[in-house]
Parts: structure tokens; sequence; C-alpha cells
């Protein structure tokens, strides 16, 4: 049993804990090209969760690992057969339930670990925080945490080198050989600007993607999945226990 994932854990072990930090991990179900399974975004997102938690732990760090939410943002996926979407209105709901019972509990800091592109914790965080003002309440994208180009050859975004290599050190049984995977070929947007990073458009999944796909991920390999591993979980748990030790009230110098 891991005293820092809350699902495992038992009331007569619960009741003696002040927790300092709850960490909310947040995925989606949906297609991810030919060889990785559908609930790839929670598998990898629960495996780097539960590693980084592990390593706050062992030093002294009271977190606790809530429940993983498994579905995500998909309206531009609503075509592929057996994308489950979650509505940010839903997401929205979901969070201030959360809070809400944290909040009755005395703790003061929880953060959304996510685990999808198509997630975007931001704005609902500026809301629900409002009806919480002594609360700190944060998110961050664990695929952004470390530089994915000193490690991998093929960019991407979605069921590529990354995601694949991840998985197959992770979850190696869920992961299908890659002669069976696509290419991840994606098209790009025919109006430039939405290439770009300040103008944006939902992405319309089957009509950019075959395989849905984006990014090659033919060289991926367990070795790579591993070190990107390391070296994220390694992130994420300096971050739980900044987060832990720092006061809600404390959190600027």
């Amino acid at each position: 049993m891991r005293p820092y994932v809350l699902s495992e854990t038992h009331w007569s072990d619960v009741k003696e804990q002040e927790y300092k930090l709850a960490i909310l991990p947040w995925g989606a179900c949906e297609a991810h090209n030919y060889h990785l399974p559908y609930g790839t975004d929670n598998y990898e997102t629960e495996a780097l969760v539960f590693e980084a938690a592990r390593l706050a732990w062992e030093q002294g760090s009271k977190v606790i690992v809530l429940p993983t939410i498994p579905l995500g943002v998909n309206t531009g996926q609503s075509d592929i057969y057996m994308t489950m979407n979650m509505n940010p209105s839903t997401q929205q709901s979901i969070l201030e339930d959360v809070a809400e019972s944290l909040y009755a509990y005395g703790m003061d800091k929880l953060l959304v670990v996510n685990g999808h592109g198509g997630n975007d914790f931001r704005q609902m965080i500026r809301e629900v925080g409002a009806a919480y003002p002594d609360m700190l309440m944060a998110t961050c994208n664990w695929f952004q945490s470390v530089d994915q180009g000193k490690i991998f050859e093929n960019d991407g975004g979605h069921a590529d080198e990354m995601e694949t290599s991840l998985m197959l050190y992770a979850w190696p049984e869920l992961v299908k050989p890659l002669d069976q995977a696509g290419e991840g070929k994606a098209k790009k947007f025919s109006v430039e600007a939405l290439n770009e990073s300040w103008a944006w458009t939902e992405r319309k999944w089957t009509r950019c993607t075959e395989d849905t796909g984006i990014g090659d991920p033919r060289k991926a390999t367990r070795e790579k999945g591993e070190q990107y591993f390391r070296e994220v979980t390694a992130k994420l748990s300096q971050l739980f226990v900044s987060l832990a030790e720092t006061g809600a009230g404390d959190l600027y110098v």
C-alpha cells in the first residue's frame, strides 16, 4: 500500500495524517494511433504522479494523490469511434466539488496535474478559486516540464515518439508492435497564423490526420521512455515538495 495514494489507503491510517497538498491527476480517453490504448493519457499521468508523489513522500512531504479523472475535453474528436468527451463546464463542476470537499477538511492546497493537451484548467481555477480565497489552487502540464527535444528525435504531440517511449517504459504490455503504428502525419492549417502560438482554433482530428496520431512514433524506445520518466518525475516531485512546504499566504517573496 502506498500511503500517498488515497484510493489505496484506509480510514485507520488517513485519520492520523495531516496532508499538506492534494494532487488531482486528470487525463482523457481517446484514440492514440493504432499502437497505443485509449487510456494512454491516464496510464502515463498516473505512473508519473505516483512516482513523483513517492519521491516527495520520502522527503517528508505529506502529499496525497486523489483518484484520477479519466475523461478530458475531446470535442474535436467526436467523430472518432468511442472517444469520450467531457466538456469544460463539466470539468469545472467536478473541480468545484473536489475543492469544496478539500476545503471542508481544512486542506488549503490543490494541484491539478494535467496529462491531456485538450484540457486547460487555468480559467476554471480562476473562477473556482475565487470562492476559496484562502486556498492555493494550481495546475501543471507534465508534458511541458522537460525539454523533449533533448531526448526524442521526432516531435509531435499525440501518440508520438515521446508518448510511445513513455508507454514502452511504464506500460509495455499495452503497446502494440511499432510496425503496426501509423506514421502520425498531420496536416497544417491553411491559415498560417493558426500554425503559430498567437492564434488558435480547435483542430478537427479526422481532417488533419488519418491514424489519429500526430508525430512519427517509430523511433520510440524503452530507454528513451525511462530517461524521460526520470526527468519528469524529478521535476514533478520538486513541485510537489515546494507546494506542500509553502503556505498559501507565503507564495510571494
